[in-house]
């Protein structure tokens, strides 16, 4: 239980594992806006909007990397983040723009 809600709220108590994934190259998936994304973004982060996520899953999967998604509170990229498992990609929810950042330094 307390998987799913790490998954969906970004609590950061997976944070060991999110540094590890982006260590060895999953992709990092900025899922806010293309405004938000343009205010400034983690680096090396793509940006697909949650609401073309669907239309993008293909494209995800063709890169074979697990995703670690992130947005501006945690809340859409925990909807992203399950929208991906579900559809039979690895994912985490990295949570907020200030958490994956500090994931990241750490």
């Amino acid at each position: 239980m307390f998987g799913i809600i790490n998954q969906l709220f970004g609590s950061g108590a997976d944070t060991a594992n999110i540094k590890a994934q982006l260590d060895n190259g999953a992709m990092l998936l900025d899922v806010r806006t293309p405004g938000e994304f343009n205010s400034g973004h983690a680096k090396g982060a793509v940006n697909i909007p949650l609401q073309s996520l669907q239309q993008n899953l293909e494209k995800i999967k063709k890169s074979g990397k697990p995703v670690v998604a992130y947005c501006r509170s945690g809340n859409r990229s925990g909807m992203a983040a399950q929208m991906l498992t579900q559809n039979g990609i690895e994912a985490y929810n990295a949570g907020s723009l200030g958490q994956v950042e500090a994931i990241m330094k750490g």
